[in-house]
């Protein structure tokens, strides 16, 4: 009884030549599953994007923090002069907008004058989604104009007469323009053009038109290389892959707005992180406990084939003596039932009334739902 017990702990039996070999089969291989790689490939990839743009944020909030203030006032060129090759790296300057001879005027706003002037052209349509059946808002920039003319900044004190000279200043990536003119002008549409856009699924909105201008006797906050070549001072992009600003925030708010662009990609990454571990985590958990599973089954394999070896020597028969149709409990009768809806044939039916409730197939351990009889011919 003890060799029928270990034996319908066992997977599957094959038997060749007279002997019993034990094959280890399990319905659950351990792997991970296609979604299980894709989900843990796709969380990776995103965790090394989210910590790259980290970096690179926190870097960029770093250097800004560490950027040295100058003052618009009467000793900014001698300041420049004591510093090694007349040019601080990173510098943070405050001043006001002032045009050097011509500015552009509003083409919308009367009196409205400026240095860089910014026309955009956005057409916005909802577009029917075929995968959650509803219409989203889409908008897409059609044409954009930029215009700039050369500009200075100022000292909020009118008594200083000493300016910076703002070069490049559209590759700045913080370029704060204020909105002058807004306007939507809605797309008329007759019956046949509502009828051929529902079947397209897309619907015109209209065209956003938007005018926006940094305005003269604006306050800018400027970052980058402060430069004096001869007589004349010079914010400009600056080196080493540092960030270019001109904004209409101050100093403080600036560097505020960018530790919270940190915070939120920290906290990106964190999350994805997590997700990240805690997916592998449960896949190796999955793989240990197939391992353990194997080494349990390969236990039970070795324990079953000492006690067929001990049985076989109390009925004074030897291994190549066994017949391969014998029943793998008993090994003494013929097996004589098929198990369905396994398909295995192994067993002798009296072994088959002798298994527990639930009985279950000593092969596969599915559960036998019906017994055919097998006659041999």
């Amino acid at each position: 009884m003890s060799s029928f017990c270990c034996y319908t702990e066992l997977i599957d039996v094959e038997d060749r030549s007279g002997s019993v070999t034990v094959i280890h089969k399990m319905d659950n291989s351990g792997k991970p599953s296609t979604a299980q790689v894709l989900l843990l490939a796709t969380s990776s990839a995103l965790t090394a994007v989210f910590y790259s743009i980290y970096r690179r944020k926190s870097a960029t909030a770093t250097r800004l923090k560490e950027a040295q203030k100058i003052s618009i006032d009467q000793d900014l060129k001698n300041v420049l002069k004591e510093s090694p090759g007349h040019c601080i790296p990173y510098a943070v300057i405050e001043g006001v907008v002032k045009s050097v001879k011509d500015s552009l005027n509003s083409q919308f706003v009367d009196n409205c004058k400026g240095v860089i002037e910014r026309l955009t052209l956005r057409e916005q349509k909802m577009v029917w989604n075929r995968t959650t059946h509803i219409w989203n808002d889409c908008e897409k920039v059609i044409h954009q104009r930029t215009n700039a003319v050369p500009f200075d900044l100022a000292s909020h004190d009118e008594g200083v007469s000493s300016t910076v000279r703002v070069i490049r200043p559209l590759e700045s990536v913080e370029l704060d323009l204020e909105t002058t003119y807004e306007n939507f002008h809605p797309v008329a549409q007759s019956l046949t053009d509502v009828i051929g856009h529902f079947i397209s699924g897309e619907r015109p909105k209209g065209v956003k038109e938007t005018e926006e201008m940094l305005r003269l006797g604006a306050s800018v906050t400027g970052v980058g290389e402060l430069v004096l070549d001869h007589s004349l001072v010079r914010l400009q992009p600056p080196k080493q892959g540092l960030q270019y600003f001109l904004s209409l925030l101050d100093y403080d708010s600036l560097l505020r707005k960018q530790q919270a662009r940190v915070r939120l990609w920290r906290v990106l990454t964190a999350v994805f992180g997590i997700a990240t571990c805690l997916l592998l985590f449960l896949v190796l958990r999955r793989r240990y406990a197939h391992y353990r599973e194997r080494r349990r089954l390969r236990g039970l394999q070795d324990a079953f084939l000492q006690t067929q070896r001990e049985r076989l020597r109390d009925m004074d028969l030897e291994e190549d003596a066994l017949s391969p149709s014998a029943c793998v409990i008993c090994l003494g009768r013929q097996r004589s039932c098929v198990f369905l809806e396994c398909g295995h044939v192994c067993s002798c039916s009296e072994c088959h009334r002798a298994l527990p409730e639930p009985k279950k197939c000593p092969l596969c351990r599915g559960h036998i739902q019906r017994v055919v009889p097998l006659y041999n011919s």
